[in-house]
């Protein structure tokens, strides 16, 4: 625990880079999920699954 606060708690600075950075990765991964989900929810369905019947 100690070498936690020594790496990111101890200067106002690294903490703030941290949370910035967590929540960029934690943003992008909710992204990607959400996305996931809805293309299996609605296989066949979306453009790039029909698109060569109307081209």
């Amino acid at each position: 625990m100690k070498v936690i606060y020594n790496t990111l708690f101890k200067r106002t600075s690294t903490y703030a880079v941290a949370i910035i950075a967590s929540a960029f990765f934690f943003e992008r991964a909710i992204d990607v999920t959400s996305v996931a989900i809805f293309e299996g929810v609605n296989k066949g369905k979306l453009w790039k699954d029909i698109k060569g019947k109307y081209e």
